[in-house]
């Protein structure tokens, strides 16, 4: 088996202005006792959205020629010793001979750009950083993305898909679980591998996708082992939960059905909603009337924004813990910033922005700072940021053996021993799909308007039993 590399503001108004206009007319209605006003918050129509093709101009990577020596790179990050002159490569699809493209498909606009938007600049800080100070990869190739907006809709995704695959080396972002499960077909077919902006841990076991951080599933777990424990629950608790009804949803309910389970909990009540809809009455009803001392909720920020002013409106204050996409900062604009202050928390991964204990973490900061000084902190950000830092290290090792086709690709990812983020993120340990062992940690955060992404760490980067006992399903 290969040996892994051994490296490691403030944002746009336009990106939640459709966010809060919806929002808004919930919670001026807080105070009333009229239910007619929780159907106000309508998530943005994806038919206002920019053109898919109109990607920014910030995929264009920055010219190798203008690189310094990789010698002088700072940090985890550095490239391989210069003693280990890579093998001349022949050109082919994504590589003509000097520059590596690869592909990212993600949501660029409608309600889920406020994840996606993110999540690809995060992988272009890193190329950018990669191009400029380490000369790119094996010191000579610099990357560069093509970028498409798949709208979060899985008919756009395919057409992205079939539009650049022929151009790209690999895809080293497609956003959204239903998406990826609509590409992979074709990814086996094609013989091409992509990175999951999605953390189902049904992605863990196929060979023709890169996972790179902690499943949905894990996390979930290790929430609710938190929430039993030093959160301050019990397993007595009457616990329940709120999921989209689609496979996302289906993930989140998974490892809430394997922490009861093991911590020995009933769910008392699942209710489900449909990705898009706007009146969350009936659902946080049957909550409220179930008298549920918890919920988890498995959703996106548009509709967990929908439910929040909902319940916010009746009263109903149970403690919400939420998976990771169902955030953004923009929430905590909102007049339902003291509700999300004492009832919400997120179960996310990695560290707070910015945290001076994190060598890796202010090593992305700075980075930030250097070639996208318009970013405000984002956690999807770092998981793009990851994404690529992965996608490094797997293109080192398919240059060092002297193959970037789609099948040496895929030999160079079999023979990785691990993913590798430093401090920032657990290690990914991989191999062979069956041998892959996805981190177990995660973070749970407050709603905390002081810190950066209005999110602070609870407890970060932890594990539990129960998380360690999780298998992950076989490859289907």
């Amino acid at each position: 088996m290969r040996g892994t590399l051994q490296r490691p503001p403030r944002r746009s108004n336009r990106r939640g202005v459709a966010l809060l206009a919806g929002l808004a007319l919930v919670v001026a209605a807080c105070g009333d006792d009229d239910d007619s006003g929780a159907d106000a918050t309508a998530a943005p129509a994806a038919t206002e959205a920019p053109a898919a093709t109109e990607a920014p101009a910030a995929t264009e990577a920055p010219a190798a020629t203008e690189a310094p020596a990789a010698t002088e790179a700072p940090g985890a990050t550095e490239a391989p010793a210069a003693t280990e002159a890579p093998k001349e490569l022949e050109p082919g699809p994504g590589f003509d001979g000097s520059t590596i493209k690869v592909g990212v498909i993600t949501a660029l606009s409608g309600p889920a750009a406020l994840i996606g938007t993110p999540l690809a600049a995060g992988q272009q800080v890193y190329f950018d950083y990669l191009n400029a100070e380490l000369g790119g990869i094996a010191g000579k190739y610099p990357v560069e993305i093509l970028l498409e907006d798949n709208l979060y809709e899985t008919a756009t995704t395919v057409q992205k898909y079939g539009k650049i695959k022929d151009d790209v080396v690999m895809f080293t972002q497609i956003m959204g679980t239903p998406s990826i499960s609509a590409a992979l077909p074709l990814l086996a077919e094609d013989n091409m591998i992509a990175a999951p902006a999605s953390q189902d841990a049904i992605w863990v076991r196929e060979q023709n996708l890169f996972p790179v951080i902690e499943p949905y599933q894990i996390d979930v777990i290790n929430a609710m082992s938190y929430y039993v424990g030093d959160g301050g629950g019990s397993t007595a608790d009457t616990i329940c939960a709120v999921i989209q009804n689609d496979v996302y949803g289906e993930a989140g309910l998974d490892g809430l059905e394997f922490a009861a389970d093991q911590l020995g909990f009933e769910i008392a009540t699942v209710t489900r909603y449909a990705a898009g809809d706007q009146d969350f009455t009936a659902q946080v009803t049957e909550l409220a009337n179930t008298n549920c001392d918890m919920v988890f909720a498995t959703a996106l920020p548009t509709e967990f924004a929908g439910i929040l002013g909902a319940a916010a409106q009746r009263a109903f204050e149970p403690r919400w813990i939420a998976q990771s996409p169902a955030w953004v900062d923009e929430l905590a604009g909102t007049p339902l910033a003291e509700y999300l202050e004492a009832h919400v928390w997120i179960v996310a991964l990695g560290r707070e922005w910015g945290d001076p204990a994190s060598k890796d973490m202010t090593e992305m900061v700075d980075r930030v700072a250097t070639y996208k000084p318009d970013q405000s902190p984002d956690y999807y950000f770092t998981f793009g940021y990851l994404q690529a830092w992965a996608a490094h290290q797997l293109l080192e090792a398919a240059v060092a053996d002297g193959d970037l086709g789609r099948e040496g690709i895929i030999n160079a990812m079999n023979g990785l021993t691990a993913l590798e983020f430093g401090d920032l993120s657990p290690a990914y340990a991989y191999g062979p799909p069956e041998d892959r062992d996805p981190p177990r940690g995660s973070t749970i955060f407050a709603v905390d308007r002081s810190k950066p992404f209005a999110l602070g760490a609870l407890a970060t980067n932890f594990t539990t039993p129960e998380a360690e006992a999780y298998v992950f399903p076989a490859a289907d």
